[in-house]
Formats: structure tokens, C-alpha cells, sequence
């Protein structure tokens, strides 16, 4: 006699009797397939971390799990080993269910698909995808050396390359915050993007600090500095070619220089090309800004051997200019001032027409302390 009591429509159980004295009972039980209960992540990774890919396969039973990085073409395990020779990977599993697959310490060659196989027949696979994210890194050989020299006026590239996973964006400032000026025709702007910064005909306005600056969304960012020189012949101003100066007084003329390269700055006297040096007589004192030098010279206790023609020369490797002053005695100003009638009647006598006199500013010491006067004086023909 045999029974068959159906339990499910995957499951039966059959109960043979085979005699009275003798009961075998066999059971055959008839599951579903292996499926996978959830599909793999995309996983996200920084170069060096470590990452896990998790493949989650429903009645697995005696069916095996593989795991194949597609990109390489190369199987990295099966069931709990590890066929490649690679030891950053490793796999372990849960309950028979989560298949975990390990990469230590990831790789940019790790980046890429990944599939979990089961060897049923036909063979049941799904993929995943590992993203080894690298921050950025500028490539040197690749960019603009550190320091950059070129003439005024002419045309110049600064190039800058980096690498790194996502690619990474170039933006260029400068560091003084100085809006940049790729073209005189153009608003300068606080800040530009791309490989290359081209700068039209550059002045010595454009001479600095240069950043390029990489970044991707992967900490952190990294920046070059590039420092750009633009070299030019001097240039002098002088802002006062005449100076009157009383005798017994003190006076400071001052000549105002740029030059790139520095250049080498003095004085002289008259005609002479000897290089007045600083001593009793002479001070003298520049203050440097960037290119620009402002040249001062204080003549102490002037005598009428001092009053005549001063020159400013400036040189580089580039050229050499000067200028002049033209240095002229002037009577000691009153200490008390003249009343408003004697004004007047100076001026009605023709000793103060502006036809031959002059308004100068001049520094002197009176007793020690320095004055700073503005007196109408006769310039000397």
C-alpha cells in the first residue's frame, strides 16, 4: 500500500509501506532554486580604505558562490576560497546566506565591476560596482615650474595638470587676492578654471603668486604655486625737481624707481658719477614694495658747497635711467610770521609776483625738531 499526502506545491512527501511487518518511510523534499535576495551595492571606496561587497544568495544549498572582478577577467573566490594572488582580497559568510567579498586597502586597479555567481544550471550571476575614489595630486612634470620669468609686454601660459579619481577640475587665483587679467579688453576676475591660465601682454601689475588650485570632491584639495616675475628696465619719477632748502638746514629729496630684476639705486652730485655714501653729510634710505623702491636722501647742515644738481640712477640687466633735482638755497623763513599788512605791502612792492616766485615744500630741523614748511621763495635764475 502507498500513501502520498501532498504538503505544498514545491514540497511532497511519500510514505511506502511495504508490508505489515516492514515501514519505510521516504521523504523528498523539493525546494525552490538559489536566488539572490537583494542586488549588490555600488560601493564607494578612498584609495588605501578598505571596502566589502556583499552577495546575498536565498537557498543556496550545495550550489557554490563565486566571485569574478570582471575588469581583470579574473575569478577571486569560490565558495570560502580564495583563488587569486592578490592579498588584499579576502571572502567570508553569514548563516549561509551574505557572501562577503573583502578588498583591503583599495587600489585604483581594483575600480570596477565585480559579479557573484552561483553554478546552478544555467549558471544565476548579478554584478556590483567598486568605485576607488583618489584625491587629487598635481603631475609637476606635466605643470609650470614653480618660478616663471618673462619680459613686459609679452604673452605667457601657465599650465597645470593633475590626476585623481573623479577627475579633477583646475581653478587658478592669485594669492593676494588680486583679481586676474587674461586680456586688457576684458573685466578681471576673481578667479578662472581649466589646465591653462593665458595672460595678454603682461605688465608688471601681474607679477606674483599664482595658485592652481585641484580639487574633485575627494579631500583634500592641493594647489601649486606658481610665482610669476616680469622683468622690465627702470623706471624713475621724481616728484619734486626743484627743492629750496635754507642754509644751516636739513633736506630730503626723494626719487621714486620700479625695476625687475632689483635693481641697484644711488645718488650722485653735479656731474659726478661717484655714488654719494651714506656718512655725517649723507642719509640715505630706500623702502621697497614688490618692484617698487622709493629712494630718499637727506642732506645734514647744507652749505653753499651743497646746493646745486642731485641725481637718482637707478640700474639693472636691463637698462639704467636717472633722474634730477635741482637743489637751491632759499632765505631762512621768519619764525614769527609777517602780519597781514606787511604781506600786503610786499606784494604791492612786487616781491612776492608769481612770475618769479615759487611755492616748494621743504623739510627742516629747527632746534632738533623736523618742520615741515610751505613757504613762498625766489628761485634763482
Amino acid at each position: 500500500m502507498v500513501n502520498s499526502i501532498s504538503l505544498s506545491s514545491q514540497t511532497c512527501l511519500h510514505i511506502i509501506i511495504i508490508s505489515s511487518q516492514t515501514e519505510v518511510t521516504s521523504t523528498t523534499i523539493l525546494t525552490d532554486d538559489p536566488n539572490f535576495a537583494e542586488p549588490i551595492p555600488n560601493v564607494t571606496v578612498s584609495l588605501g580604505r578598505d571596502a566589502s561587497l556583499p552577495c546575498v544568495v536565498n537557498n543556496l544549498g550545495t550550489y557554490k558562490v563565486a566571485w569574478i572582478h570582471i575588469d581583470r577577467q579574473m575569478i577571486l573566490t569560490i565558495h570560502r576560497h580564495v583563488i587569486a594572488r592578490i592579498p588584499r582580497f579576502g571572502i567570508t559568510h553569514d548563516s549561509q546566506k551574505t557572501w562577503l567579498l573583502h578588498v583591503k586597502g583599495a587600489q585604483p586597479e581594483d575600480r570596477g565591476y565585480y559579479m557573484c555567481q552561483v553554478n546552478t544550471n544555467p549558471m544565476i550571476s548579478q554584478v556590483g560596482y567598486l568605485q576607488v575614489v583618489v584625491p587629487p595630486n598635481i603631475i609637476d612634470e606635466e605643470s609650470s615650474t614653480s618660478s616663471v620669468s618673462i619680459r613686459e609686454n609679452q604673452n605667457l601660459s601657465l599650465t597645470c595638470k593633475a590626476e585623481g579619481s573623479p577627475t579633477p577640475k583646475i581653478s587658478w587665483k592669485r594669492e593676494d587676492g588680486i583679481n586676474i587679467s587674461t586680456d586688457r579688453k576684458k573685466k578681471a576676475v576673481e578667479k578662472l578654471f581649466g589646465d591653462t591660465l593665458n595672460l595678454t601682454r603682461v605688465n608688471r601689475a601681474d607679477m606674483g603668486a599664482y595658485l592652481c588650485i585641484a580639487s574633485n570632491g575627494v579631500p583634500p584639495s592641493v594647489s601649486k604655486r606658481i610665482i610669476l616675475d616680469v622683468e622690465f628696465s627702470p623706471m624713475i619719477w621724481v616728484p619734486n625737481q626743484l627743492v629750496g632748502a635754507p642754509s644751516g638746514t636739513d633736506v630730503t629729496i626723494d626719487c621714486q624707481t620700479e625695476a625687475y630684476p632689483k635693481s641697484i639705486n644711488y645718488w650722485s652730485f653735479r656731474d659726478s658719477k661717484t655714488m654719494l655714501f651714506a656718512n655725517k653729510k649723507y642719509v640715505t634710505s630706500d623702502s621697497e614694495k614688490r618692484y617698487h623702491i622709493h629712494m630718499r636722501l637727506t642732506i645734514r647742515d647744507l652749505t653753499q658747497s651743497d646746493f646745486g644738481n642731485y641725481k637718482c640712477i637707478s640700474k639693472n640687466s636691463l637698462g639704467e635711467t636717472e633722474g634730477s633735482i635741482r637743489l637751491y638755497e632759499i632765505p631762512k623763513p621768519s619764525l614769527a610770521p609777517k602780519s597781514a599788512s606787511e604781506l600786503n605791502r610786499a606784494n604791492k612792492e612786487g616781491n612776492w609776483g608769481p612770475s618769479r616766485y615759487s611755492r616748494s615744500q621743504i623739510v627742516i630741523t629747527v632746534f632738533g625738531v623736523v618742520t615741515c614748511l610751505t613757504s613762498s621763495h625766489h628761485i634763482p635764475s
